[in-house]
């Protein structure tokens, strides 16, 4: 994801200043949005439903971004990938907080 992002944004604008500052930002911003709202210990915790929302966006754009590289083929797998892993997740949380009900 961050790789993808960081590479799209080396690619998105012209000029060395931009490239950079694109390349580098971007994935920055991915990092605080995902410790703010969609990894395990988030700061902000969120129902469910908002954390795969976060993680939505988060992945779907980093999918997006390598898209719109070119590199077509490895985007939609990526995209495949992180929608597998993101629902196996979600199942294997959910088992998990019905075990503890239990």
């Amino acid at each position: 994801m961050l790789a993808g992002l960081a590479w799209w944004g080396s690619q998105a604008v012209g000029g060395l200043t931009g490239r950079i500052a694109l390349a580098v930002l971007t994935p920055a911003l991915a990092v605080v949005i995902w410790g703010l709202f969609a990894a395990p210990r988030a700061r902000i915790q969120l129902p469910a439903a908002g954390v795969l929302a976060v993680k939505a966006v988060v992945l779907g754009g980093a999918a997006v971004a390598v898209y719109a590289t070119g590199w077509h083929a490895a985007a939609i797998a990526f995209a495949v990938v992180a929608a597998v892993n993101t629902t196996v997740a979600a199942f294997d949380r959910q088992a998990l907080v019905w075990r503890e009900r239990s």
